[in-house]
């Protein structure tokens, strides 16, 4: 298969690429010498998608690009780079799809739990359609709906990406070397869900959705059992044999972070029901088995 990826230097998009080697891949990137670095030689690379005329050459098209959300607080310039990294790069895409005579037969394109907002302990399958209005719900409700406008060229799956969990990067790399100097601990009263899949659950869900024609629109991209973060934190602390000794209150998240702060504190339990329906096998459905995997010596699939 031909796949055109943008986000392909990021965590998830470079596991996927390494992975399913079996693919020929074009990356669109802004760091053209990093995905040398971190991308197999064989692997294509464009700085531009306005070198692309339509998408003819194509056989699916992964979109996973985006201004990191977490790192920086949320001041209005911020806000505005996390909106266009991901709402003109999902344009850009929709208007290739409209010039192709041969458009790609799926566009898999990125979004994230965040679009529920916060909902307490509610079950959050993708039939739930009563969004926030908070920052990140709006940013992933209007994200969907560019990507959308390629639905009447092409199979479109929206992937509603949880917490990724990797031993190597991402949220779990930033967490370990606290929790391993016994300084984790919950953040507010613990009590908010986290929807999480393990890397490999996640790189394999999108090969599924890649190949499973009968899959469109929404699917959350996460563990069967979200957990609380309470629950999270001690699972890891146990992992690491260490104690989760300095909690997090709540005032000072919101101090220290603003209004990015929501992303820790709302509870999200969200439950991947579409993609359970539609026959996919989790290899790490609880947060033990992926963080024994993970952590311990000799993982079988990190």
């Amino acid at each position: 298969m031909k796949i055109l990826m943008t986000g392909g230097t990021g965590l998830i998009g470079s596991r996927f690429i390494n992975e399913f080697e079996q693919h020929e891949y074009t990356v669109f990137t802004r760091s053209p010498y990093q995905a040398k670095q971190d991308l197999p030689p064989q692997t294509k690379i464009i700085n531009d998608l306005s070198k692309l005329s339509d998408l003819n050459e194509f056989d699916a098209v992964i979109n996973l690009a985006g201004e990191p959300i977490i790192d920086k607080r949320w001041s209005q310039r911020q806000k505005g780079m996390i909106c266009q990294s991901r709402w003109h790069t999902t344009d850009k895409l929709v208007k290739l799809f409209a010039q192709s005579d041969n458009p790609p037969e799926v566009f898999l394109s990125g979004s994230a739990v965040g679009i529920y907002g916060n909902h307490h302990d509610r079950f959050l399958p993708e039939t739930q359609t009563t969004f926030s209005k908070d920052f990140a719900s709006r940013l992933c409700q209007r994200w969907e709906k560019i990507s959308q406008e390629a639905s009447e060229h092409t199979r479109v799956v929206n992937l509603r990406t949880g917490i990724v969990l990797d031993g190597k990067g991402g949220a779990l790399g930033k967490m370990l070397p606290i929790f391993k100097c016994n300084l984790g601990g919950k953040i507010g009263d613990g009590q908010q869900f986290m929807p999480w899949i393990h890397i490999h659950d996640m790189i394999n869900a999108m090969s599924f959705l890649l190949s499973h024609k009968n899959c469109e629109g929404p699917f959350n991209l996460t563990s069967p059992h979200a957990v609380t973060n309470y629950q999270f934190t001690e699972e890891l602390a146990h992992t690491l044999n260490k104690r989760a000794y300095l909690p997090m209150p709540k005032a000072i998240l919101k101090v220290a972070m603003g209004e990015a702060s929501a992303l820790l504190l709302d509870s999200q339990r969200v439950v991947p029901e579409k993609l359970i329906e539609a026959g996919f096998h989790f290899d790490f459905p609880e947060i033990e088995e992926a963080f024994a995997d993970l952590l311990m010596p000799h993982p079988v699939y990190s």
